[in-house]
């Protein structure tokens, strides 16, 4: 069994899987509401921020009152704030999809899969696993529709925590099966059997899984993957087995920090400690140690605007934007502009 500080994605929250939409040609979408659609993009995207905000906007204006997609919009709003560690505010969400439970279909089975993740969120495997089991049961007469959500992948990660790892490996590879070649679905399916499989070769698994996402736009999926793959790296005793796992912690803490994706940053970090190295400061972390005016420069310095450009923004001189900068360089330890955009990365 894989020591607790190398388990890939158990212990962290934002491993919850994004709703998915089609998995082959010819099968039906949990909505045709086009604000959700793109907010479901943005999440599989993994661009977090950018679809928490449209999800905010859209439960302000009630576009989306039909059970099912008000089932959609609080499961996605969920997601959202479990990825950044809001477990409080994602509970609190929960609360309105009690009353979908009961209600046959996609429909319960959304409001099914979003309470199983935050069940596994809060650490109660059973539960996540009851809810997810439900999901399948409420799909299987739904045709196409039963690969809407990828209930089986995330159960396998429940049932492992309940010591059924033959159970979990039998869930992961049906999700694999189901995905037909899939990108996003596959690595989905790929990483649970990475995490499942003890007698796999687990680094394989995972390399598989980020070699089908290298043709699309998946950074959290991405960084997940990195982080456990950079997990099992560190258990090797090479050199490069090292440096490959710290390039990957890296990358992931950068992108988790761009996104305020608090579980992830942490788990990151914890790997970071035990190879010996600094984590990064990440974004808010930067911002706080910077005055409001170097926090302006260092903004729009990191959007790739020259001196001149942000002295005319601001309406200062450009000594006092090339003053501004070299402070803020200081203060976050940098040497370049690159390593700025880097941290900082603007909205």
């Amino acid at each position: 069994m894989l020591p607790p500080e190398a388990a890939p994605c158990l212990d962290d929250p934002s491993a919850a899987t994004p709703l998915e939409t089609v998995v082959a040609p010819g099968h039906a979408t949990l909505t045709s509401d086009p604000t959700l659609l793109r907010a479901h993009d943005l999440v599989r995207r993994g661009r977090i921020r950018e679809a928490l905000a449209q999800l905010d906007d859209a439960a302000q204006s009630a576009t989306a009152a039909a059970d099912r997609e008000r089932a959609v919009l609080v499961a996605l709003s969920m997601e959202c704030r479990l990825a950044r560690g809001d477990v409080g505010d994602a509970l609190a969400l929960s609360t309105d999809l009690t009353p979908l439970l009961d209600l046959p279909g996609v429909t319960g089975a959304v409001a099914h899969f979003a309470r199983g993740e935050l069940a596994s969120a809060l650490g109660e495997p059973e539960l996540a696993a009851g809810h997810l089991m439900r999901v399948g049961e409420l799909l299987a007469a739904e045709g196409p529709e039963a690969l809407l959500l990828p209930w089986r992948a995330v159960a396998a990660l429940a049932t492992i925590r309940l010591g059924q790892r033959r159970g979990a490996v039998a869930l992961g590879r049906e999700q694999l099966r189901l995905a037909q070649g899939a990108p996003y679905e596959s690595a989905q399916a790929l990483r649970a059997l990475a995490a499942a499989d003890a007698t796999g070769d687990r680094i394989a698994t995972l390399r598989r899984a980020r070699e089908v996402l290298a043709d699309t736009e998946a950074r959290r999926l991405a960084a997940q993957i990195d982080t456990d793959l950079a997990s099992l790296l560190m258990l090797q005793s090479s050199a490069a087995a090292s440096a490959e796992a710290l390039r990957l912690l890296r990358s992931a803490e950068v992108y988790a920090g761009a996104q305020d994706l608090w579980p992830l940053r942490t788990r990151v970090r914890r790997f970071l400690v035990l190879m010996g190295e600094t984590p990064s400061r990440v974004r808010e972390e930067a911002l706080a140690l910077l005055t409001k005016a170097e926090r302006r420069v260092a903004l729009l310095a990191a959007t790739g605007l020259t001196n001149r450009q942000i002295a005319e923004r601001l309406t200062v001189t450009v000594k006092a934007v090339e003053w501004h900068l070299s402070h803020v360089y200081r203060k976050l330890e940098l040497r370049s502009r690159a390593g700025l955009t880097l941290l900082v990365e603007p909205d």
